[in-house]
């Protein structure tokens, strides 16, 4: 080989070398690239679909930017979220639970929603040791342990009792009536039958106030003719109903239409910005006990939340968020298996974005849990501040 081809040679192997580490590089980036960022799941349990969807939708909209805003906070983190869609329905979340029970890769739940649909569930989650913190299932019994429907040791939540909003909606429906002679009648469900019961414990405290009926119908009721009847023959002027939005908007549209003028109440399974929608005119000055959107905590908040959702916060909005964020912190410090995010629930202590702190007693149960009052006006819920 002469000195000319040798040089051509070197100038060959010089080149190749050059693309060969240029291709190794590559390839020893892009998989330490790759495994720097970690994928977990957790659901969301909820009616998505039917006649409560829209209570679903706010809950799961609140849920879904709380993740957001952690994913830009921890670039190395993704979160799946996954929608778990029970409609509010018992019979319907026993048949869907299963399933999320039997993934693995879900870590934790927000919610369920709904009492009922919790009840139902709780069998499939307790068998795989699933952390469940709901934002609305306000049913005492959940949090007993002497109840059948004890949802420990991992079920949370982050709102209020009934035995605390019973007594808050009986004071509320019958502010400044002077004489108060009260109808409270319910749905039938889990979350409407007991709530009732603490209604009318709470009216015994209320002055002036006398329970003078009740009624309980089912909840696919269509025809309130009979109800309304017993409501007119009792002279009642003070009407509370323990169920939920969409049957209330259709039995206070034939309550207005039979001449009653009396008030119109319900609990937070009225309180949704469907029901004036849907009752119209009839709806208003309705009042109804909840809690409110991210509006009432925090104006760049709900501003940020409009810009990044397109929709703005709706009901249980600042419970799902504290909820997701709960088993959001927990991925981050470490706690990616079931039984190690259930044990970081249990021992959570931190602050809600309303500035409570959120710390869950042995049942599950947070300290805090105020009721606020709402009140139909101009085809809006209006909230009229902290029923104390």
């Amino acid at each position: 080989m002469n000195e000319r081809q040798q040089m051509k040679k070197q100038r060959l192997i010089s080149v190749a070398a050059v693309i060969a580490l240029a291709a190794g590089s590559a390839v020893a980036v892009a998989p330490a690239s790759n495994a720097a960022v970690k994928t977990y799941t957790i659901g969301y349990q909820g009616p998505l679909s039917g006649g409560e969807a829209s209570t679903g939708t706010d809950e799961q909209n609140a849920v879904k930017y709380a993740i957001k805003l952690f994913e830009a906070k921890n670039k190395n983190i993704k979160i799946k979220l996954v929608s778990i869609d029970d409609q509010g329905d018992p019979a319907v979340a026993g048949t869907v639970a299963p399933g999320i029970a039997a993934n693995k890769n879900v870590l934790g739940i927000v919610g369920p929603a709904y009492s009922g649909a919790t009840i139902a569930s709780l069998p499939f989650y307790k068998s795989v040791g699933m952390a469940l913190i709901s934002p609305s299932a306000t049913r005492v019994s959940l949090t007993d342990p002497t109840s059948d429907d004890f949802g420990g040791p991992i079920f949370h939540r982050v709102v209020g009792k009934d035995d605390l909003q019973g007594p808050a909606l009986a004071k509320y429906a019958t502010a400044g009536v002077s004489g108060a002679k009260v109808f409270v009648f319910d749905d039938q469900s889990a979350y409407a039958v007991p709530l009732r019961g603490f209604v009318e414990a709470g009216l015994k405290k209320v002055a002036g106030a006398t329970l003078v009926g009740g009624d309980s119908v089912p909840n696919t009721t269509t025809d309130f003719a009979p109800t309304i009847a017993k409501i007119k023959s009792l002279g009642a002027n003070v009407v509370i109903y323990t169920g939920y939005y969409s049957q209330a908007a259709v039995f206070i549209k034939q309550l207005r239409d039979s001449g009653s003028k009396a008030i119109f109440a319900g609990g937070d399974g009225v309180f949704n910005q469907e029901f004036p929608k849907l009752a119209g005119a009839a709806a208003e000055g309705s009042r109804v006990t909840g809690v409110g959107g991210l509006a009432g905590v925090d104006q760049k908040m709900e501003a940020d939340f409009v810009k990044k959702m397109g929709v703005s916060s709706g009901v249980y909005s600042v419970e799902s968020f504290d909820a997701a964020n709960i088993l959001l912190s927990g991925i981050k410090a470490g706690k990616t298996t079931r039984a190690k995010m259930l044990a970081w629930v249990k021992a959570y202590n931190g602050k809600s974005i309303s500035g409570n702190t959120i710390k869950f007693d042995k049942n599950g149960d947070i300290s805090y849990g105020l009721f606020a009052g709402f009140t139909t006006k101009n085809g809006v819920l209006v909230n009229t501040g902290i029923i104390k």
